[in-house]
């Protein structure tokens, strides 16, 4: 069964290892240190001015999410599933989870990696459309 909740503290060092096993599975496709690397204070530093969601999956910690409000636009950052719960529907709950809180911004914005595929359609399945396109945003090696 899948529940999504507001992270606590005693959340984040679960968050940070699934960041690291999905983000990495990109490793020597884009640079993922920004992702794979983040440290406890980070996330503590996050949770001060964001939003943190996590999705349990009977009981586990699954998957998590960040999101704010800047002037409006509701930013979404750091959506990962652990890898072993991917295809389930996870990250698809927590945008629709976001949707649910971000009701005063005029737009949801969300950025993902080109060579995601798998990301991409399930932004395309959830009604999302390329505002724009930035070849090298994530360093890729070509």
């Amino acid at each position: 069964m899948l529940t999504i909740r507001r992270a606590t503290e005693s959340d984040f060092p679960v968050i940070l290892k699934i960041q690291k096993e999905a983000f990495g599975a990109y490793e020597g496709t884009y640079e993922t240190a920004a992702w794979t690397k983040e440290t406890l204070e980070n996330v503590q530093l996050d949770a001060k001015d964001k939003v943190i969601l996590v999705a349990e999956w009977d009981g586990a910690v699954a998957g998590s999410v960040r999101f704010w409000n800047a002037g409006g636009v509701c930013v979404i950052r750091l959506l990962s599933v652990n890898p072993a719960y991917q295809g389930r529907g996870i990250g698809k709950a927590l945008m629709r989870e976001i949707e649910k809180h971000a009701v005063d911004a005029h737009k949801l914005y969300v950025c993902t990696m080109l060579r995601a595929s798998r990301n991409i359609a399930m932004f395309l399945n959830l009604g999302y459309r390329p505002e724009s396109v930035m070849p090298d945003q994530y360093h890729p090696w070509i």
